[in-house]
C-alpha cells in the first residue's frame, strides 16, 4: 500500500517532515479515507498517526573556533594620531606668537615647514628652537 501523498499532507498538516511521520498499522484501512487536514488531526490525536524523535544530534554544538586574545592594535592609527595631536599642538602655538607680533610671517612659515617634516619632539623642543631665533 502506498501513502506517499498522505505522508505528505500528514507533514504538511503536522509541520514536521515526511521522514518523521508514522502510522499504526492496524489502523491503515482507515489512513485511506483520510483526505482533509482535519481527519489528519483528529487521528493525530487518537493515535492512528505519530511522529518520530529527530534522529542525530537534538542541538548543534558549534565550535568557537581560533581566537585571539587582547586588543588589536593597528601602530598605523596610533602613529597617526600622535602626529596629529602634536602637529596641531605646534601649529597653534606658531600661531599665538605670530598673532603677538613675536615671530615674522617668515619665521612662522618656515616653523610650520619644520612642523610638518616632523623635526620637533614636543612643544619643549619647539621652544628651543626659538631661543635662536631670539638669539639672531
Amino acid at each position: 500500500m502506498k501513502l506517499e501523498g498522505k505522508r505528505a499532507l500528514i507533514a504538511r498538516t503536522l509541520g514536521v517532515g515526511k521522514g518523521r511521520v508514522g502510522f499504526n498499522a492496524e489502523h491503515l484501512g482507515d489512513m485511506k479515507e483520510a483526505i482533509t487536514k482535519q481527519d489528519v488531526r483528529e487521528m493525530f490525536a487518537s493515535g492512528v498517526i505519530f511522529i518520530r524523535d529527530v534522529k542525530g544530534r537534538k542541538t548543534i554544538v558549534r565550535s568557537k573556533g581560533r581566537r585571539r586574545h587582547g586588543k588589536i592594535k593597528n601602530p598605523a592609527r596610533n602613529k597617526k594620531r600622535e602626529y596629529m595631536v602634536i602637529t596641531r599642538k605646534l601649529r597653534g602655538y606658531v600661531g599665538e606668537l605670530k598673532k603677538q607680533g613675536i615671530l615674522t610671517l617668515e619665521q612662522s612659515l618656515m616653523l610650520r615647514r619644520e612642523i610638518r617634516a616632523r623635526k620637533f619632539r614636543n612643544k619643549a623642543h619647539l621652544k628651543e628652537r626659538l631661543t635662536l631665533f631670539k638669539e639672531k
